[in-house]
């Protein structure tokens, strides 16, 4: 059983592999000039998402449930000793993110709390460092690390006016609020987001870890509830087995996980400090229907399946990690997580990138095979055209040469009216661009983004919500209505060349905008936990309404923006094709000629040319071979495993 890191190092290394393959394959596609641009940059965008792609695990409790011991024991053990804060008394405060930036140098980065009084969206903080206190890591000394991992425990002591600014005091739930001091002061995070850049081997394949800390300071930041928690791949809700599922973890999870049932998530649910149920008065036996009550009862609560809650303890888990105590992992049941959570997270992760490779390999084998035949038939009709030159005179060769040159004119002619339906296209091409701009989405926004803005209490906000996203999806149909168009105007344009000039042109599938109904109703859904009548009078705050526009303005705009991005690429994907068939039959046309202007030039010509030309057509056809034998390599299971890539041949 290969635990999560394991798991997620042979997960980098087939992205590693099959990157390394693509671009070989690239290379040898390049040198036969069987690429062109459109494919060219799909090829690209494939292998920068080989090479860049994100798994972002996210892990929700509240406060004392051993979430940060459970980082620690499932990415850190290897430095022999805690890294992030986990001591009693001293967790994290505020949201954490680990990951690894390679333009920038390890370090702790942390955005004072007091910008939640400014009406920057996080991501804007982002766009200004220098606004974050920094403190550089020595990732070589692991004592340093856990000693500046420490800062993001730090808290401040405040009235309870200003707690109430910062979101972290509400007088509509008592029960919620920080407990008050002798002084009257309130406790807060110091710090409002802290990122992580440290080159772990993890990180550096491309894992981000978010570490989100108690009820109170998610939901204070609502570009966490409706950006970064949904994007994860995985969310990892930990419960304590020794306090079960208490009044505030359900209300995490009824706010701000139950709600993400249709995102492509995995979510995992981890009874934890089950070592606080190692009774030694008890049998194992007994110990271990306590334990199976206990996700049974969790599970009940949460409304999920019984399998669906994994009973571990991380303290005990780190701890045998660190000493290489096998008999004491298996117990901490650490690994059956790990192995769980690699399995399902890395498994769907793949299995996307391997569609992505099947789809981005197969369009280019296609397309290479069509220009393949396309040469073929040219080079067929020429040798029937030489080898009916045999025992004709000069004259005769003359004449020919200039039939030839007519066509090769009278080609260039009518294949000026592809500009024309060029023309039409690139006019519905920029009414899609407009669709999906910037400038649209606060148009159709603007309803709701005004009543979330307005004064007072928001009674009727939900209806804003249903209406600004039903607005939306009705831009999304325009958009559909649009790739057909153009997609029906492509098929009947390619019809058309094709018969007039035997080309192979075949349109390419239009993008999936089911998938973008899919995201802005995940959008929509994680918005959802705000409109209840338990937040009407967190919604009554200017503040806390305007992170939530600007939040929901800036998903809906990158959700938008990728969707434009794959039209962008169909696009150049169907045209590109065009070019190259263009530039085909124009070549063919100048070889003609030159066979023919060296025959009459030169005796013993002819029978020379032949040869070459039949030559050519013998290496067309190895050409051929190699191609589906390099996608078939490619394709095969084995491709990316961890292993010397095998050169194609050229």
């Amino acid at each position: 059983m290969a635990d999560f890191s394991e798991q997620f190092d042979l997960h980098g290394q087939w992205r590693h592999n099959m990157d390394t393959r693509l671009k070989e394959l690239g290379d040898w596609l390049r040198e036969h000039e069987l690429l062109d641009d459109g494919a060219d940059e799909r090829l690209h965008q494939l292998c920068e998402q080989l090479r860049s792609d994100k798994v972002m695990v996210a892990f929700v409790a509240e406060f004392s449930r051993g979430k940060s011991e459970l980082i620690n024991a499932v990415f850190f053990a290897s430095y022999g000793r805690r890294i992030m804060p986990a001591s009693a008394g001293r967790t994290t405060m505020c949201p954490t993110e680990l990951g690894w930036d390679a333009s920038v140098p390890p370090c702790l980065r942390l955005l004072p709390v007091h910008t939640r009084l400014q009406p920057q969206s996080l991501l804007e903080w982002r766009m200004t460092p220098e606004k974050w206190e920094r403190i550089d890591l020595d990732v070589n000394n692991a004592e340093q690390m856990a000693n500046a991992m420490e800062k993001v425990s730090e808290v401040l002591h405040v009235p309870q006016d200003e707690a109430r600014a910062l979101g972290f005091w509400h007088d509509d739930r008592p029960q919620d609020n920080p407990p008050v001091g002798e002084n009257g002061l309130v406790e807060v995070p110091r710090w409002r987001h802290a990122l992580i850049n440290v080159a772990h081997p993890l990180l550096k394949r491309g894992l981000v870890v978010l570490d989100t800390p108690g009820l109170n300071a998610i939901g204070a930041e609502p570009e966490l509830t409706v950006g970064l928690i949904p994007q994860a791949q995985a969310m990892v809700f930990v419960l304590g087995a020794d306090t079960g599922v208490t009044k505030s973890d359900l209300a995490i999870w009824h706010e701000h996980l139950a709600a993400l049932t249709g995102s492509s998530s995995a979510r995992f649910v981890v009874l934890n400090k089950i070592d606080t149920l190692w009774d030694e008065l008890s049998t194992p036996a007994q110990i271990e229907e306590q334990i199976r009550r206990q996700c049974a009862e969790t599970a009940r609560t949460l409304e999920l399946e019984d399998d669906q809650v994994l009973a571990i303890s991380a303290q005990k888990g780190l701890l045998a990690k660190v000493r290489g105590d096998k008999k004491l992992l298996a117990e901490s049941r650490l690994p059956h997580f790990e192995d769980v959570m690699g399995h399902t997270v890395l498994g769907a992760r793949q299995q996307m990138l391997e569609d992505a490779v099947r789809s981005v390999t197969g369009g280019l084998q296609a397309q290479a095979a069509r220009t393949l035949e396309m040469r073929r038939r040219e080079m067929s009709e020429q040798l029937l055209e030489l080898r009916g030159l045999r025992g004709k005179n000069q004259a005769v060769i003359r004449r020919m040469k200039e039939r030839v040159e007519q066509e090769k004119t009278g080609f260039d002619r009518s294949a000026a009216s592809v500009l024309a339906v060029r023309s039409v296209h690139m006019r519905l091409l920029r009414n899609v661009f407009k669709l999906l701009s910037t400038t649209t989405i606060k148009q159709e926004l603007a309803d709701l983004t005004g009543a979330l803005r307005a004064q007072g209490l928001k009674l009727g906000i939900k209806k804003s919500y249903a209406q600004g996203f039903e607005r939306l999806r009705g831009v999304v149909a325009k958009v559909q209505s649009l790739e057909s168009e153009i997609h029906n105007m492509l098929e009947a344009s390619f019809r058309q060349l094709n018969t007039e000039y035997g080309f192979s042109l075949q349109t390419v599938a239009r993008p999936d905008v089911s998938r973008l109904l899919q995201d802005l109703n995940a959008v929509e859904n994680s918005h959802l936990q705000y409109l209840g009548v338990g937040n009407m009078v967190r919604l009554a705050q200017p503040e806390f309404c305007e992170k939530l526009a600007r939040a929901l303005l800036a998903r809906v705009r990158s959700i938008f923006e990728a969707a434009l991005g794959e039209i962008e690429l169909w696009n150049k994907a169907s045209t590109t094709q065009v070019d190259v068939q263009l530039r085909e039959r124009r070549q063919a046309y100048n070889r003609r000629i030159d066979a023919i202007a060296r025959i009459s030039g030169a005796a013993g010509g002819l029978d020379l040319r032949i040869g070459e030309i039949e030559a050519q057509e013998a290496s067309l056809a190895d050409i051929a071979q190699q191609l589906d034998a390099s996608v078939g390599a490619l394709l095969s299971p084995a491709a990316g495993e961890p292993q010397t890539a095998t050169p194609i041949a050229a």
